[in-house]
């Protein structure tokens, strides 16, 4: 490992760390993404995915948008968390996610930038959608 993703891997972990009592109390899912390698998630997000731990997500180093969302919720994702990162700004926005098995979770998210020891993460709350038809 490069001393810039150990260095990567200790950063984000220091922000779930310091995120704790978010992740672990939050009835949302809950997500802080540094980059496509480094993540953390609570258990709720995991679970919505799809997979048994948040260990279990946060460890794949895949394109982000393209795993785990929509094609049709691409580019406004990718456009909030643009904006939360060059202007610190938060967002809502609707987000349709990609599980594991392939099925989708329509929800609704709150992209907030968050800064840990001077680096800028995106903070990301998610809220199922239940289907009232």
């Amino acid at each position: 490992m490069s001393h810039d993703m150990k260095h990567h891997q200790q950063l984000v972990e220091g922000a779930a760390e310091s995120l704790g009592p978010i992740l672990s109390r939050s009835k949302q899912a809950v997500y802080v993404y540094l980059d496509n390698a480094h993540k953390a998630c609570n258990s709720n997000f995991s679970k919505m995915l799809g997979y048994k731990t948040p260990r279990e997500w946060a460890k794949l180093d895949v394109n982000f948008p393209e795993v785990f969302v929509d094609p049709k919720s691409r580019r406004a994702l990718v456009s909030a968390y643009q904006k939360a990162m060059e202007n610190q700004v938060g967002s809502s926005l609707e987000v349709t996610w990609k599980r594991k098995d392939g099925k989708t979770i329509p929800s609704s998210v709150i992209l907030v930038p968050y800064v840990h020891e001077g680096h800028l993460f995106a903070l990301h709350f998610i809220t199922k959608k239940t289907s009232s038809r």
